[in-house]
């Protein structure tokens, strides 16, 4: 098959913004799609494996960038002026490849899907000295040979931004639309997508739909194959999550850690991030732990890791212990000076049977049986099973006290649903605070926000005299589009401009002049920002015009608030 196929039905259904007309494309394409392209599948979603699979793509946009300037013969400073303007390196990919062609005997050569996937699937295995020197070869090679459009969406594959509006849902009601029709295509949507909730491969989803209805049905949970995390919804109290979750719920911690799910086969273990990312070779203690203290021959457990300081033994909050997602190296010294420890609270396998429809109460009692309890290794997650409201209510005034976020509470006789941001378990947790910050800094728009800001650092006053301290960046509360009362991306870039005191690359700094009132869920440390902390979630409130510099947020406002929050 031929990438310019591909890339004509990307530019088809980025086409139009209507659901039905992006299912009705894409279910003629999946149509005449052949088992032998079925990787094809991957590529609809931006990717060249299937999701869990450790191996990314992982290229930055300076890469991609010296890639298009490489394979076009245009500078650095040329690709990267009109990706200010243009704000999609896709596009300036694809007018860079027009003017070339116009202007030099360039011979577009027939990239293949099979080629395409071959080159892209060598990047991630590439390590060590001249690593971007081979990677920009085997990616100038592709460009080289692409037509515009075929140029377009590598590039944006290539940096992991397809923008064209396909989600699983499109795909799953694609699926049953080519292979099914009449009532059997309602029933099939529903089959495609419990399979695909439980493989999260697109590309054997693909071919069990071609099969038929009975091969969807057959599919379990594999221990090879992550699942998507359920979610949880909003409580807006105690009572409301009664109302939700029944007469009796179950209330545990929601603690300040990562979710991972556990997926365990005989001696072997994979560990897998709520995105899916494979992060088993970042956390051989929890592979030791689990190997010694789960009592199954293969199981899929839902839980949450949790760091703590190793001679305190007291628990840290998330911000301390994330380096240990992001780490690839030095991991031995890493599991010493960041051990975690492990909570679980959910299983949807055990000896290999699938516990997804049991109702959660049984789930919960054998995740318990199966489980040897050790302290800072791996416990089951802290639970009240009660009817009281009173009750629920000391059980989070405790969980604050031991420095966790809030409770999550569940119904008791609901499933799982992988994926899902369900009404039977939901996240009670305490309410945002608000600090007045000066914008410093921000970087150029990309896609829907070409042509104005985004992404705005935000700083606190300073000990010194004029001195700006960065706490973080915010990109939230923020309007696209005209709406009384709202502030826009337009409007603030248009009262940045004015301030830029210097650019590198996307990223400009401003005079301390604009204010805005933020609100946020917590502080946290961080030595990413000068004022060594980082707010969790910010949110634009509003703008602030009406106060002065002088009394925007200082940093001991910083330190108390973060010290208050502890103690509370």
């Amino acid at each position: 098959m031929l990438y310019q196929e591909l890339a004509e039905l990307y530019s088809q259904i980025e086409g139009t913004t209507k659901r039905l007309e992006k299912t009705e494309i894409l279910s003629k394409f999946l149509k005449k799609l052949s088992d032998e392209d079925k990787d094809v599948m991957y590529l609809l979603i931006g990717k060249i494996y299937p999701e869990g699979n450790e191996k990314e793509i992982g290229i930055s946009t300076q890469i991609a960038l010296k890639a298009i300037s490489k394979s076009n013969g245009a500078t650095d400073s040329k690709v990267l002026e009109m990706w200010k303007k243009i704000g999609d390196l896709g596009k300036v990919a694809e007018e860079l490849s027009k003017q070339k062609k116009q202007t030099t005997l360039k011979l577009v050569g027939k990239l293949t899907i099979q080629k395409v996937l071959e080159n892209l699937r060598k990047l991630p295995e590439l390590q060590g000295k001249g690593t971007i020197s081979l990677k920009l070869l085997l990616i100038t090679e592709l460009l080289a040979s692409a037509s515009p459009l075929e140029a377009k969406y590598l590039t944006r594959t290539l940096i992991g931004d397809l923008r064209i509006g396909i989600k699983s849902s499109t795909i799953r009601e694609a699926l049953a639309s080519a292979f099914f029709s009449g009532d059997a295509r309602k029933q099939a949507s529903e089959k495609i997508q419990n399979a695909y909730d439980k493989l999260s491969d697109l590309a054997i989803i693909f071919e069990l739909s071609k099969k038929g209805i009975e091969h969807l049905e057959k599919v379990s949970l594999k221990t090879d194959k992550p699942i998507k995390v359920m979610l949880a919804q909003k409580a807006l109290s105690i009572e409301d999550g009664f109302e939700k979750c029944g007469e009796y719920l179950a209330a545990e911690y929601k603690y300040d850690g990562f979710r991972m799910l556990i997926n365990k086969k005989n001696d072997s273990v994979d560990l897998y991030t709520r995105r899916l990312e494979n992060v088993t070779k970042q956390f051989p203690d929890i592979v030791e732990v689990v190997k010694k203290n789960i009592k199954a021959k293969s199981c899929i457990i839902d839980s949450e890791i949790i760091g703590y300081n190793p001679k305190t033994k007291k628990y840290m909050p998330f911000q301390a212990i994330s380096q240990r997602i992001r780490r690839k190296y030095e991991i031995d010294r890493l599991v010493k000076e960041l051990p975690v420890e492990v909570k679980a609270f959910d299983i949807v396998l055990c000896n290999d049977e699938d516990l997804i429809n049991s109702p959660f109460e049984q789930r919960s009692k054998l995740l318990k049986k199966i489980i040897k309890s050790e302290k800072y290794k791996i416990t089951t997650a802290d639970q009240l099973i009660t009817n009281k409201v009173s009750k629920v209510r000391e059980f989070y005034e405790k969980a604050i006290k031991d420095n966790q976020e809030g409770l999550i509470l569940k119904n008791l006789n609901a499933p799982y649903k992988p994926g899902s941001r369900v009404g039977y378990m939901l996240k009670l947790k305490e309410e945002l605070r608000d600090f007045d910050l000066v914008i410093t800094g921000a970087e150029y728009g990309t896609g829907k926000r070409a042509g104005w800001f985004s992404s705005f650092i935000l700083s606190c006053m300073g000990n010194k005299k004029d001195e700006y301290l960065e706490i973080g960046k915010v990109g939230t509360g923020i309007n696209e589009k005209e709406d009384e009362g709202k502030i826009t991306f337009k409007e603030l870039t248009k009262q940045l401009k004015p301030l830029i005191i210097a650019e590198k690359g996307t990223s400009l700094q401003v005079k301390p002049k604009i204010i805005v009132a933020v609100t946020y869920q917590e502080i946290q440390k961080s030595t990413n920002y000068s004022s060594g902390y980082a707010l969790r979630f910010p949110r634009v409130n509003v703008l602030r015009p009406d106060k002065p510099l002088s009394e925007i947020t200082d940093i001991k406002e910083v330190e108390d608030a973060y010290k208050g929050q502890k103690k509370k």
